[in-house]
């Protein structure tokens, strides 16, 4: 991995199949020549700062402080983390300090490849602080895949603190082979912050997911829009519990759909709580079959039944 300008690495190196999973969680990381930090098997592999952007390793424990000051406009800062070893649990906490009127795009991947009979693990702990005005994207992709028996979980952390007009969008997705995921997110509102989640997963065989959110606009004029989409397959079971609580003059809409399949399970449980006279919340959920006319015509036009599915599916995560 060649790298552009300020940087800081170390002697070890991702193998082949290290290697392949952080092409699928972030294939640009490899040309990124902004702000990036890449931590492989517990370790930190290498970072570089940019001119408005800058990483320091935390002293206290495993992590990072990224730090990105009012000039950045545009920017990117790409953080993934690669997991190859069976066995292993990687803890990492890291925290974000925007500061008023930046613009940014944060990406952070994680993947597991686990080809032994224990469990890989990791928990990423991010908290995001977020500067008055500024205007922060955060994607985070996870995947899973090898040809072990031990299981591949992934247990993210999100706390998200938004001062006054600041604004930020929030865009999870687990593509495949995560056997077992946890999902914590907290938002805590000033007044005339704007959120926007999409939270976009997909289970099979005998995976679990659950994806716990709270969010709380307590300053008027905050908004907010948490839209999840999910398909189970095989025998998995997900479970979402969305929340949003309005402690002042405010708007939130929960929309919820999941496509159900085989005998998997599904279970949405979107929350409202109003503590404010002119709090406005919405929610709404469904999950239901595909559609049959829609697998009818994609067969129509010659793709067999397990295509029309994967079209289907791939346009519904969208």
């Amino acid at each position: 991995m060649v790298r552009e300008g300020r940087k800081e690495a170390v002697s070890v190196k991702l193998d082949a199949a290290a290697d392949k999973v952080l092409k699928v969680i972030d294939k640009s990381v490899a040309e990124q020549k902004g702000a990036y930090n890449v931590r492989y098997n517990g370790q930190p592999l290498c970072h570089g700062d940019s001119e408005h952007i800058k990483i320091r390793r935390k002293e206290d424990k495993q992590g990072i402080d990224v730090y990105i000051d009012k000039d950045a406009k545009g920017e990117q800062v790409h953080i993934p983390v690669v997991v190859s070893v069976s066995g292993m649990t990687d803890i990492v906490y890291n925290d974000f300090y925007v500061e008023p009127g930046a613009e940014v795009v944060i990406v952070a991947g994680c993947g597991i490849h686990n080809s032994g009979c224990d469990s890989a693990r990791h928990d990423g702990i991010h908290a995001f602080h977020i500067g008055k005005g500024a205007n922060v994207r955060y994607e985070e992709k996870h995947y899973g895949e090898g040809e072990g028996s031990g299981e591949r979980i992934l247990n993210p952390v999100t706390k998200i603190y938004m001062e006054e007009d600041s604004v930020f969008t929030l865009d999870t997705a687990q593509i495949r082979g995560v056997d077992s995921t946890v999902r914590e997110t907290e938002v805590v509102m000033g007044a005339g912050a704007r959120l926007q989640v999409t939270e976009r997963l997909m289970t099979h065989d005998k995976q679990t997911a659950v994806s716990n959110m709270e969010v709380k606009m307590n300053g008027d004029g905050s908004s907010a829009q948490i839209i999840s989409r999910s398909v189970a397959k095989g025998s998995s079971v997900q479970t979402f519990h969305p929340k949003a609580v309005g402690n002042a003059g405010c708007h939130a809409h929960i929309q919820c759909d999941s496509i159900i399949m085989d005998q998997a399970e599904v279970c949405s449980i979107p929350e409202i709580n109003a503590r404010h006279i002119d709090a406005q919340i919405i929610h709404e959920a469904a999950i239901g079959r595909i559609n049959d006319e829609q697998l009818l015509k994609l067969r129509s036009l010659g793709l067999t039944e397990e295509e029309a599915e994967a079209v289907i599916i791939e346009n519904f995560l969208q």
